[in-house]
């Protein structure tokens, strides 16, 4: 494992962070605690020493789950990282009550990397307003936390207003090859390094769309590197390129992605690509914005929705069936997750249910038009057979399930 130094406290961090915001999980929507343990612990045993969660991941189990798995001696090989949920911050005194819960969750009586979670402008004034700065300096002060950082979602003039609202040690923001002008981007990434905070990287994978079911189109690019790498490989490789980059936040939930993701971090040095692998890498990306319908990275800050919609499940059916081209395929995954198969409910989250209220455009990191978005997806991927393909769906995934056999 390599390790980056932060600028401002010294603290050696591993290139690679273990995010724990898409945990593997079971049939029923719990974390697979089993599984999702052993790869908190592998990847730690393995060199990884920052762990980033929050209190809203995996509907509040999420820091919970850490607690658990950082227990056996594991607390003390790593720096914890979560998040002051500053969205439903109503007062000063619910910051130190968020605080506090956290501490008792996570099973430690402080946390190494505390954020005020997913800023931009306004949201900061009403931190600000609300005392966020007193209530930073006390928790420091107290020793509840060591390090005051903040995540951001929002323009670049924001995140620089933001840099320079507060002696941060560190900032989080969204950056791979796709967002190099989106949100905070190179501009925001570079003016933090100048201010000597540390930076760390979510969404590196753009929500694992720059690694998963790869466009054939996106593949043959990536055929024509000297030096062969996963989509995976080459998205990570590409953050880590950037020597003002700390740590890379992966959400890994599948054991062979730990063992990949271990084993880049092991040789990601700084401005370690050739021209030709970025000119290459920017190649991909001009490919993917012709390909890429929909710009969602399915954070699951817009859910739930009061309709009741799926909206990353709609988006993310919605840019497979433009990026592969398999309209009926499409149509058919449309319906089984949306039929209730997997979870014997009537069916539902279909983007048809959307009646534009508009709090989801509100809490969407991407400032994404979602009403106008969801009305295309339902043009698509309901019309006039949608009711008969749903019934056909359900009936047979339950015909699918496995039964219970059990003997009482």
């Amino acid at each position: 494992m390599l390790y980056r130094t932060m600028p401002k406290n010294r603290d050696e961090l591993s290139l690679l962070g273990f995010g724990c915001m898409r945990l593997p999980i079971k049939e029923d929507g719990t974390i697979d605690e089993k599984r999702a343990m052993s790869q908190v612990r592998y990847s730690i045993d393995h060199g990884v020493n920052y762990v980033d969660t929050a209190w809203p991941y995996h509907m509040g189990q999420s820091e919970p789950f850490l607690g658990r798995a950082l227990a056996d001696g594991y607390r003390e090989k790593v720096k914890v990282a979560t998040k002051l949920p500053s969205w439903i911050v109503d007062n000063r005194e619910d910051m130190d009550n968020f605080l506090n819960a956290q501490l008792e969750k996570l099973q430690t009586d402080h946390i190494d990397y505390y954020l005020v979670h997913g800023l931009a402008g306004e949201l900061w004034d009403k931190m600000e307003a609300l005392g966020v700065i007193d209530f930073l300096d006390k928790a420091k002060s107290d020793g509840r936390i060591i390090n005051a950082g903040f995540s951001f979602h929002g323009p670049a003039d924001d995140f620089k207003r933001i840099v320079d609202a507060y002696p941060w040690i560190f900032c989080q923001i969204q950056y791979n090859f796709m967002d190099e002008e989106n949100q905070a981007g190179t501009g925001g990434l570079k003016y933090a390094a100048s201010k000597d905070l540390g930076v760390i990287v979510m969404e590196p994978l753009l929500g694992g769309n720059l690694a998963n079911r790869v466009p054939p189109e996106i593949e043959e690019i990536w055929n024509e590197a000297s030096v062969k790498r996963t989509p995976a490989e080459w998205a990570l490789r590409w953050v880590w390129n950037h020597p003002e980059v700390a740590v890379v936040l992966s959400g890994m939930n599948e054991e062979a992605q730990v063992e990949e993701n271990l084993k880049t971090a092991n040789k990601a040095y700084p401005n370690s690509l050739t021209e030709a692998e970025l000119q290459l890498v920017k190649k991909v990306e001009q490919k993917y914005r012709q390909l890429t319908k929909i710009g969602c990275t399915g954070c699951q800050y817009c859910m739930p929705c009061p309709s009741g919609v799926n909206i990353p499940e709609c988006f993310d059916i919605y840019n497979n069936l433009h990026m592969f081209g398999n309209v009926d395929g499409a149509k058919f995954l449309y319906a089984i997750r949306m039929s209730g198969a997997f979870t014997d409910t009537e069916p539902g989250g279909f983007a048809s249910m959307c009646i534009e209220c508009g709090q989801c455009m509100e809490k969407c990191p991407q400032s994404l038009e979602i009403p106008d978005l969801l009305k295309a997806v339902a043009e698509e991927l309901e019309g006039p057979d949608f009711e008969q393909r749903l019934a056909m769906a359900k009936q047979a995934f339950r015909k699918a399930k496995p039964q219970n056999n059990t003997q009482a």
